[in-house]
């Protein structure tokens, strides 16, 4: 079974996300994986995950968004993690800002099985509050990876 960090690369986490609207914040984290070298087409990218957004918001609650698409724009199955103190409205249920963000991608090729195993690891870690805490008080991005490290595990 694949690692979280095994998807995620430094260059694709930002601690300050500055974004003050989620279409702001998957603009700024799409940036980051392509930074990363996961992404070969942003635009494309970016297209597809605003649409699945569209279609219903990927807010979980709890602080806590998902955002994320299957496209041909994404060269190998990727996460980036963004934390937002500031917090950003993303639509959750509960109405409660989002302060920590994972964004997916993988490429549309192999968008079934990859994708959702990817959120479903995710997930299975965020429903526990003090795992959502230490990552919101992490003091940097080696501290959020070695939070990380056992997702997937």
């Amino acid at each position: 079974m694949t690692r979280l960090l095994d998807l995620l690369d430094l260059r694709s986490m930002d601690l300050r996300l500055t974004a003050t609207t989620k279409q702001e914040a998957i603009t700024q984290m799409v940036e980051l994986m392509a930074r990363s070298g996961v992404v070969c087409d942003a635009p494309t990218y970016l297209e597809a995950v605003l649409a699945r957004e569209s279609e219903g918001t990927t807010g979980l609650g709890d602080d806590v968004a998902i955002p994320h698409a299957k496209s041909d724009g994404v060269l190998r199955p990727a996460v980036a993690f963004a934390r937002a103190p500031q917090g950003i409205d993303w639509g959750a249920s509960d109405g409660s800002l989002t302060r920590l963000v994972f964004l997916i991608g993988v490429p549309a090729a192999q968008a079934g099985d990859e994708h959702l195993r990817i959120l479903a690891m995710l997930a299975r870690k965020l429903v526990n509050g003090q795992f959502r805490t230490s990552l919101l008080e992490a003091a940097d991005e080696q501290q959020v990876r070695e939070i990380l490290a056992v997702v997937g595990a």
